[in-house]
């Protein structure tokens, strides 16, 4: 028995390296499985911030918009092409206006336009700009700026089926105090019996067709738009479904889409007027501006806010994101007002209405009005609904 249980000092180093292997294995084995583990978890936490990367999105850039847009039958490929050619002009415009003071392009051009007033030299650069832009893409016929005294009919080689009406760079007088300026432009649907025959025609001839091609109702225009140069450059258009906003991201060079389907607030008690010509005004539209700083038709409530920048680009940007109304009526010393039929007041009615807002003359929709001249002048109400529909009340 005693034989049985004996063992040698061979034995007992053998069972302490046996146990000692055990150990180390097992240790081992241990330390690869935690290894293991913490890998899985890290490869989890990757694929976790991968996946929420992956759901923050970059919006539709506006260059697939407009091909939607062609895909939807709401544009055919020319008007792309000259929505796409817009963009490119505003991006141009939106770098000179941000190196205006850099590069000496501040102050008086020197010039006045056909409306006798002092053009700056970037209004007289950015029309260049525009109108470059849209006489090479080969798609419009007949371009009209407000800085232009007639309309231009674009040459057989490069043109096109489309009018474009445009204000290259609304709110100029603004520019040397870096505050926000803008372009406005609006396009139409060609008149095919108004079409210039450069060879058998004279220069007096092609004028009245361009004119003729260029004085349409609003009703007609089938986009229109504006882009703002501000703290970001922000393009708003509508080919007349709804209106959409996008804002230029300067790192691709793309305007992507920041704003869809716009909506004006049906009322709002914010205004916009220069009140400075209050003393000019019609006694219907002073008691308008009266009863807002008692609440407007609620008597009694709280005032509306005074917001005026002196940008119509600027100033409509805000009305149609928070509501309210703008204005700049006529008055004793300019009767007919100062902003544009053409190149202002239709193209931004257009919008107002497709953002459930409206636009007036003060009697009746913008729209409606059919042009007498290219540079014709209206008194012009915009905004909200309820509070464009309160003025009207005190000017008929």
């Amino acid at each position: 028995l005693l034989a049985l249980v004996t063992t040698t000092p061979t034995d007992i180093l053998m069972m302490a390296s046996t146990t000692t292997m055990k150990s180390f294995v097992s240790k081992t084995s241990s330390s690869s499985a935690l290894r293991n583990t913490k890998k899985s978890s890290s490869s989890k936490r990757v694929f976790s911030v991968r996946a929420k990367a992956g759901q923050s999105e970059m919006g539709t850039p506006f260059s697939t918009w407009v091909l939607q847009q062609e895909m939807k039958d709401n544009i055919d490929n020319e008007h792309a092409i000259v929505l796409q050619s817009i963009s490119v002009a505003c991006k141009q415009i939106a770098s000179l206006v941000q190196r205006a003071g850099l590069a000496g392009m501040t102050g008086l051009a020197g010039e006045q336009n056909v409306q006798g007033e002092d053009q700056k030299k970037l209004d007289v650069i950015s029309n260049d700009v525009f109108c470059d832009t849209l006489r090479l893409s080969g798609r419009t016929g007949v371009i009209a700026s407000e800085e232009e005294d007639v309309p231009v009919a674009v040459e057989e080689t490069y043109g096109g089926n489309y009018v474009c009406v445009f204000d290259p760079l609304d709110g100029s007088s603004n520019i040397d105090a870096a505050v926000s300026t803008g372009s406005i432009w609006g396009i139409y649907a060609g008149d095919s019996q108004c079409v210039p025959d450069f060879s058998s025609e004279s220069p007096a001839e092609v004028e009245a067709k361009c004119v003729q091609n260029v004085c349409q109702p609003g009703e007609n225009l089938v986009s229109a738009g504006y882009c703002m140069y501000s703290s970001s450059t922000i393009l708003v258009i509508s080919v007349g479904d709804g209106v959409f906003g996008f804002t230029l991201d300067s790192a691709v060079g793309e305007f992507i889409m920041t704003h869809e389907r716009i909506q004006i607030p049906k009322s709002g008690k914010i205004y916009s007027f220069n009140e400075g010509n209050y003393d000019m005004w019609t006694p219907g539209l002073k008691q308008y501006m009266d009863s807002l700083k008692t609440g407007g038709k609620e008597t009694g409530t709280k005032p509306y806010s005074a917001r005026y920048i002196g940008s119509l680009v600027g100033d409509f940007h805000r009305t149609m994101l928070y509501g309210g109304i703008y204005g700049y009526p006529g008055d004793a010393k300019n009767p007919t007002g100062k902003l544009r039929l053409l190149y202002e007041c239709a193209p931004m009615s257009f919008l107002a209405e497709q953002a459930g807002g409206a636009g007036s003359d003060g009697t009746g929709r913008v729209l409606k009005i059919n042009p007498e001249k290219v540079h014709q002048r209206v008194p012009f109400f915009t905004g909200s609904v309820e509070e464009v529909a309160y003025l009207e009340s005190f000017m008929k």
